[in-house]
């Protein structure tokens, strides 16, 4: 069942640093977010000029909402939609949070060496998939905190992690052997949510979507 009701959209956001980069491009959009500016401990909130309520959630339960049916739309990063192997539509990329997956270890690392490589990461799907590529079979450790420590530590030979500068990684006197995917914040819908009000769904949809293609312009200038 879709979760709109007497036309209110359920936006499922991903707080914390993503929040913090969406909540300018929902204003310029003319989407009212002070309640979400000044939430406190709230986590819900129902706009009281739009037919909107917002949800903050950590991405990976972002993804729970959508394809529960307990959110129509999600704003959430890409690397945990593929990690997640999230099925509903992705209609928009905002061009914001972007940075990227990365292959990463002490200096000494060898990527070509023949041993069998232990690699630490919080993406398992994405790394298995990126050795999968090269013909490689490794062993991987789900990691959930700082990635940096498992070579710095013998926990693991190398780690792939997201990096928007590569200035952590550098901090921690580790080396970028090669670059995977690229990441950014996309707009996903609920695909019954979809089927059953595209009207309001792709109205939302387009007052972001102007934004994000005006700011497009400005930064290609």
């Amino acid at each position: 069942m879709s979760s709109l009701d007497n036309k209110r959209l359920k936006i499922a956001l991903t707080k914390g640093r993503v929040e913090k980069q969406v909540v300018p491009l929902l204003e310029a959009a003319n989407i009212n977010c002070d309640q979400i500016r000044n939430k406190k401990r709230r986590l819900i909130f129902d706009s009281e000029t739009q037919p909107l309520e917002f949800i903050l959630a950590k991405g990976p339960d972002v993804t729970t909402f959508l394809e529960r049916g307990a959110a129509d739309i999600g704003i959430v990063g890409s690397d945990i939609l593929t990690e997640h192997q999230s099925s509903q539509y992705e209609l928009l990329d905002l061009g914001i949070g972007k940075c990227q997956f990365v292959l990463a270890s002490t200096q000494d690392f060898d990527p070509k060496a023949p041993k069998r490589k232990i690699i630490g990461t919080k993406y398992p799907l994405i790394t298995k998939r990126y050795f999968d590529s090269l013909g490689q079979d490794v062993e991987i450790i789900k990691i959930e905190g700082s990635v940096e420590l498992a070579p710095l530590t013998g926990l693991a030979d190398a780690i792939v992690d997201i990096t928007e500068t590569g200035t952590t990684i550098r901090e921690n006197n580790l080396k970028i052997f090669d670059y995977l995917d690229k990441v950014s914040t996309r707009l996903v819908v609920n695909r019954m949510s979809l089927k059953q009000h595209p009207d309001e769904i792709f109205s939302f949809v387009d007052q972001i979507k102007q934004v994000v293609d005006k700011k497009g312009k400005t930064i290609s200038k």
